[in-house]
């Protein structure tokens, strides 16, 4: 039986069939979409075992590679083969491709390949670039590797080039549309159906709420942050579009999105390293908006305000006591440590307001206090509140209940796992009878 990217495995040869060069194939498409309707996997396995045939050679087995670039080396197919390659057990001789660009579109990876093969007594060929092993002919190779990668790079920068230009004039360039909207059919271009965004009526009454609860919050409350507000939507049976709980993440990714407020954004994440790309390389067109721009913009502000890296947090680890606790009396700002030495190399520490430090008296006159003095007082009054008798039996025993619970739980979890530990054990064991 043989099937899409499963080893074939042939009979025990006898005789002359003994002595025959064993060949695996390997056949490869970039896209989805050509894997689902080009005719290029069929047309490669057709041509490749006709030229396998005519040298009587014995296919032993076959990989396909349904929707994967030869870019770089991340591909399943490809490393299944490899492996059994290098396994030791000697499974083929040879691997056939229709051209070296099947195999690997980079230089460096196919020299590196092709090494590590040779390492282990297997070849590769190509049945439209039969190539030999003397130095000019491995330079050819390495030749129509370097084209090969050219191309397939200059195959990449017109593809962005022109999904660039199709999101200028409107049109969606495919995958799945952000949470309000939906994709429907703008018309025909030659063969190809154009589609746009539009606006999911029910979606968007979802996305007006997580900015409505931004600014202005529930009728219990005022503004919420986005970990509240994933907190909300939760409590109140709010679910994403697959049906799942939110996370802070995806609110914060939709409250930064412009295109609620009618700008998309394409070209912001690389293909395939998914790092974020410099803001200069976004681009930007016009979509349907679901939200005012100006109520979008104050979003940003508000975001960028509680921002950690200007606004630092209410509880900050740190070598100092009150790190992120303590504020000025005079601006509300943070207090940060300043430290100074006197005439006698004493080291004297102040808890100093940070915003005269950063901006200067204009932003604050500044307030100090020795940090020794202000950490008494504080631990000091803690003492005296809360480390009394009654208070500390009270504090004592739900921290012993809350142990107690936990040992608990956690003895559940172990004798799951236990169990779990003993049912794939015995269906390991079994598998080895079988074996």
């Amino acid at each position: 039986m043989r099937t899409s990217g499963t080893q074939r495995a042939s009979a025990r040869p006898t005789g002359s069939e003994a002595s025959a060069t064993r060949a695996a194939i390997y056949l490869r498409v970039s896209t989805g979409r050509q894997a689902e309707h080009d005719l290029s996997i069929p047309d490669q396995k057709a041509q490749t075992e006709a030229w396998i045939s005519q040298r009587g050679w014995r296919v032993v087995a076959e990989y396909v590679e349904p929707g994967a670039s030869a870019t770089d080396d991340k591909r399943r197919e490809f490393q299944r083969m490899i492996e059994r390659a290098c396994d030791g057990e000697n499974a083929f001789d040879v691997i056939v491709v229709h051209s070296f660009s099947r195999f690997f579109r980079d230089a460096f990876g196919l020299e590196f390949y092709l090494r590590k093969l040779a390492k282990h007594g297997v070849k590769l060929v190509s049945i439209t670039q039969e190539l030999g092993d003397d130095p000019a002919q491995v330079m050819m190779r390495q030749v129509i590797a370097l084209f090969d990668e050219y191309q397939s790079k200059e195959n990449a920068k017109h593809v962005l080039r022109s999904m660039k230009e199709n999101a200028r004039q409107g049109f969606w360039n495919g995958a799945r549309a952000p949470l309000g909207y939906k994709v429907v059919e703008a018309g025909q271009r030659g063969a190809r159906t154009k589609k746009k965004l539009a606006v999911d009526p029910v979606e968007a009454e979802t996305v007006r709420l997580i900015f409505r609860l931004f600014v202005e919050g529930d009728q219990r409350s005022g503004p919420m942050g986005v970990k509240a507000i994933t907190s909300w939507l939760n409590a109140h049976g709010h679910r994403t579009r697959t049906g799942g709980l939110w996370g802070v993440g995806r609110v914060h990714a939709l409250l930064t999105n412009p295109v609620y407020a009618g700008k998309l954004r394409i070209n912001r994440l690389d293909s395939k390293s998914r790092r974020l790309k410099s803001e200069s390389e976004y681009v930007y067109c016009d979509a349907p908006p679901i939200i005012p721009a100006a109520l979008f913009e104050a979003v940003q502000k508000g975001l960028a305000a509680r921002n950690p890296n200007v606004a630092p947090p209410r509880a900050v680890s740190g070598p100092i006591l009150l790190t992120g606790l303590a504020a000025c009396a005079t601006c509300g700002g943070g207090m940060t440590l300043r430290a100074g030495t006197s005439r006698t190399g004493q080291v004297y520490r102040y808890y100093s307001c940070a915003n005269a430090m950063q901006k200067g008296k204009l932003a604050c006159k500044g307030r100090s206090i020795p940090m020794a003095k202000l950490d008494a007082l504080v631990t000091e009054h803690l003492a005296a509140r809360l480390l009394q008798p009654e208070r500390l039996i009270t504090m004592l025993t739900a921290l012993a209940g809350r142990r107690t619970d936990r040992q608990a739980a956690l003895d559940t979890r172990i004798a799951a796992l236990t169990s779990e530990a003993e049912l794939a054990d015995a269906k390991l064991q079994r598998l080895y009878d079988l074996v």
